[in-house]
């Protein structure tokens, strides 16, 4: 059987990613194929553990922060998405590698360092979608869902720094989607772009 394929959504928080995914596996199960939907941090033991600190005042030294995301991926690549490509499915992810490269980066360790890690250790996406919006507007749709912002990264300083790094990747599989547009032509430029990129619609 053949490898399936690995799509992730990235971008900076109410860049529309999340809201962005459902539509785009509908469609990749409209063309027929076997669509298997997840998110990072995940809901183990790991992820919670990071969503708590993201909430919390207090946050983690940057070399700790990012074993703790490290920590979390292994295990959802150990339990969700290399059995899921084994089995020839598409996984869509919200969020994957390149978040903890700008992330992580942004809280001043070495992005480069990072992705040269991250590469050589999980499963490099088929495709990776950044959805791009700038820092101000994304915070004002995170602020429009009412809910609390999250200390740790929901800052319009911080995340111009993630920003910056987002803008500087050298992927070959990143592909770029400009979030300010409206949804509906959001989602049909994540169409194009994966019909085009990976042929699959």
């Amino acid at each position: 059987m053949n490898r399936g394929r690995l799509i992730a959504l990235e971008g900076l928080d109410g860049c529309g990613k999340s809201t962005q995914l459902e539509p785009l596996a509908e469609a990749l199960r409209a063309a027929g194929h076997d669509v298997v939907t997840t998110h990072e941090p995940t809901d183990g033991a790991h992820g919670r553990r990071i969503r708590e600190m993201a909430r919390a005042r207090a946050a983690l030294e940057p070399a700790e922060e990012l074993r703790w995301f490290v920590e979390d991926r292994r295990e959802h690549v150990a339990q969700v998405i290399a059995p899921a490509l084994a089995a020839g499915r598409v996984v869509l992810t919200d969020r994957y590698t390149l978040s903890s490269v700008a992330y992580q980066g942004a809280r001043g360790l070495d992005w480069r360092e990072i992705l040269a890690e991250s590469e050589a250790e999980f499963p490099l996406p088929d495709l990776a979608l950044i959805f791009e919006i700038a820092p101000d507007v994304g915070l004002a749709r995170v602020r429009a869902r009412g809910a609390p912002l999250e200390h740790a990264f929901e800052r319009e300083e911080f995340l111009a720094k993630v920003a910056r790094i987002f803008r500087a990747l050298p992927c070959a599989y990143v592909a770029r989607i400009d979030a300010a547009a409206p949804p509906d032509a959001v989602a049909a430029a994540v169409r194009d772009c994966v019909r085009e990129r990976l042929a699959l619609l």
